[in-house]
């Protein structure tokens, strides 16, 4: 059996699925707006998962539901929830206390537990991430909720004392923006988009929150512990086409924060559409080409290792992931070596199976758009250097070295999202930070050298180009406590824990001339808990 027989049997019967791993059909006929689970009875999507199951007819892919495919009638009507939710800041979210927000958010992390099965299922089913990785996500996102709870209780702690300054007391406090719009993305579709929806959601904002288009499903078993969690209006969901209801919520102006993790094409085509730009706060994730340099100094065992997560962790499919290699000249081919004999131990399959590294692609253009570039590369001088390298069956597209890629080719400067690593021989070091300066991208890189003076000559000049700068190790984006952003196309704001929190707010502040009748006005309402903004109460 050759390897592409192998990688055609991958797909097997419903019924050779382990048990644990089947799943029936999901119809959603029902979504969050204004409080209420409204019946759909209109257009619906089809899910197709990226997984393909052996029939009589031959390979399928297997239909693991449908959603609503609403209008921008129903976009509008979610968007009318949330503002009126926020009533000008006047609503009960907004006003309402830190503590009892918390605590809303606190129920919401219960109910969302009891669905952790299902959901982690349905991760797996409709992007094809291994099991392991989908509970990984999972877990990953109530530890982020939960780091998110307890730093506002930080950052309000410190916000409960006053400051005198020139004979004026003031308190200084955060609060919230308004009306925020989450769009999150198809290769952590519950992580990703909760790192903007839950600190948008706890700073005292409103939600219009649209599901990705693949990763849609898997939010419909949340949607119950929303509206049995926060007050009516103050989260609602958006169904239907990208290009057909987003726009014309936009073009309201209704929209006080864009949180958007995708392409700065359409974060840009977006932010256009609202009339008034200035009041528009932007909170973007955006493209990205992360560089790897591997210098003659690299410890070429680790620099493999490293790069092998780098470049194929979940198939490539993340913005943090590695998506092109600088190699140094003299130590090119000892690398591509060890790079190829890394990739032939990884563990291909299906998501369900046991330690499985590689899995199929999430998109249904994702193989034939790997081959072209592939192709042109080959056109153009280079070669897949790992054997069985870019063979493809059906969604399964097995990883491709490819070398030596120069300035004429796809994958110098396109972000593949995918398992093609492109690997560029370099001579001076000047190479790779030139390469850095022309990119229009701009979030991570990673440098493999165990040269000190190497290391800090590069470090120097690649801070200000890439926000992070990794040291004998993968891009990535943990610890969530550390900033998460870019530079030039690559981001606008900052994600972390604490960052995310700032970015979806603005710092207020109650201040008075420090006199005997003022002091005694302040006091009133401190002690008799008038006021939900001014008060010292302390969160523990």
């Amino acid at each position: 059996m050759n390897f592409q027989e192998q990688l055609n049997k991958l797909f097997v019967k419903e019924s050779e699925i382990p048990k644990e791993f089947q799943i029936e059909e999901i119809h959603q006929r029902e979504y969050l707006v204004n409080g209420e689970m409204k019946a759909w009875d209109g257009e619906v999507s089809e899910v197709h998962s990226p997984i393909f199951v052996s029939t009589p007819d031959g390979l399928k892919r297997k239909l693991i539901g449908t959603y609503p495919l609403a209008s921008e009638v129903e976009a509008t009507e979610a968007l009318d929830a949330a503002v009126a939710a926020y009533d000008s800041g006047r609503g009960q979210w907004p006003t309402m206390s830190v503590s009892d927000r918390i605590q809303c958010l606190e129920r919401f992390v219960k109910k969302m537990g009891d669905q952790k099965e299902l959901v982690v299922k349905l991760i797996l089913w409709e992007i094809g991430k291994s099991y392991a990785d989908s509970v990984k996500e999972f877990d990953r996102t109530v530890d982020y909720i939960n780091a998110t709870i307890n730093e506002l209780k930080d950052i309000d702690r410190s916000s409960s004392k006053f400051e005198i300054s020139e004979g004026v007391i003031a308190q200084i406090r955060r609060s919230p923006l308004g009306v925020v719009l989450c769009m999150g993305p198809f290769n952590y579709p519950l992580n990703e988009t909760f790192t903007t929806l839950i600190p948008a959601l706890l700073m005292g904002n409103t939600i219009l929150f649209k599901p990705p288009k693949h990763g849609t499903l898997l939010h419909y078993p949340l949607l119950k512990a929303f509206q049995e969690s926060f007050p009516k209006g103050v989260v609602n969901t958006v169904y239907g086409r990208g290009a057909t209801v987003i726009p014309g919520i936009m073009q309201t102006g209704k929209i006080n924060v864009l949180a958007f993790i995708g392409s700065s094409k359409v974060a840009n085509e977006l932010k256009k559409e609202h009339p008034k730009l200035n009041r528009l706060r932007a909170v973007l994730s955006l493209d990205a080409k992360n560089a790897s340099i591997v210098t003659e100094n690299a410890d070429l065992d680790l620099a493999v290792s490293e790069n092998i997560l780098g470049t194929l962790s979940y198939n490539g499919q993340r913005c943090t992931a590695i998506k092109i290699i600088f190699v140094h000249q003299s130590v090119a081919e000892e690398f591509n070596t060890k790079l190829s004999n890394a990739i032939a131990q990884l563990k291909y399959g299906m998501p369900w199976e046991k330690g499985v590294n590689l899995t199929p692609v999430a998109e249904p253009g994702k193989p034939a758009y790997l081959k072209e570039v592939i192709d042109d590369a080959i056109a153009n001088g280079a070669s897949v250097v790992n054997e069985n390298g870019g063979v493809t069956a059906e969604s399964f597209v097995y990883p491709a070295v490819v070398f030596p890629v120069n300035k004429n080719m796809r994958l110098y400067r396109e972000e593949q999202f995918g398992p093609v690593i492109p690997v560029i021989p370099f001579d001076h070091i000047e190479e790779t930070i030139d390469y850095l300066i022309e990119s229009p991208h701009g979030q991570q890189v990673s440098i493999f050298s165990n040269d000190a003076t190497e290391v800090a000559d590069l470090i120097d000049p690649l801070v200000n180009q890439v926000s992070r700068v990794n040291i004998n190790c993968q891009c990535q984006r943990g610890p969530d406590v550390f900033p998460f952003t870019g530079r030039k196309d690559s981001a606008e704001g900052t994600l972390s824990v604490h960052d995310a929190l700032r970015s979806f707010s603005i710092r207020s502040l109650v201040a008075t001339k420090l006199n005997d009748a003022n002091k005694e006005l302040l006091n009133t309402i401190l002690k008799e808990h008038r006021s939900d903004f001014l008060t010292t109460n302390f969160i523990i």
